[in-house]
């Protein structure tokens, strides 16, 4: 089972990047797929998740700049990011679960991709 993240780089502040998640060796249909991200000294924590009904939840420093989608039919999850800030500069990773809401707490996830690095500068 392999999650494969893309779409990181470098931006100015006020810019856009769409990340995508591809997956595979098994249908993630079923789970909850997420996007944490890491920066620098701080702990992972969750910027966007979406159930297998597409409902989502977003962490409150990127509500309405972030956008969370998957399509099941290619097995992927997307994040585009919009209005982008310096403090969104983190490694970002996508994650997978079997639940039925998503969850807030890393450790709880069972499946991650290997992070892409996004920097914005100012």
């Amino acid at each position: 089972v392999q999650l494969q993240a893309s779409g990181g780089g470098l931006v100015q502040a006020g810019g856009s990047l769409r990340l995508s998640c591809a997956a595979s060796g098994r249908t993630f249909s079923g789970h909850v797929m997420a996007w944490f991200r890491q920066a620098p000294g701080k702990q992972r924590e969750l910027v966007a998740g979406i159930t297998s009904g597409g409902t989502t939840k977003y962490a409150d420093s990127v509500e309405g700049r972030f956008t969370i989608s998957r399509d099941n039919a290619k097995n992927t999850v997307y994040l585009q990011t919009d209005s982008l800030k310096p403090e969104d500069t983190a490694v970002y990773y996508c994650t997978a679960t079997r639940t039925s809401r998503v969850l807030n707490s890393a450790r709880l996830y069972e499946y991650w991709g290997q992070g892409t690095q996004v920097t914005v500068s100012s």
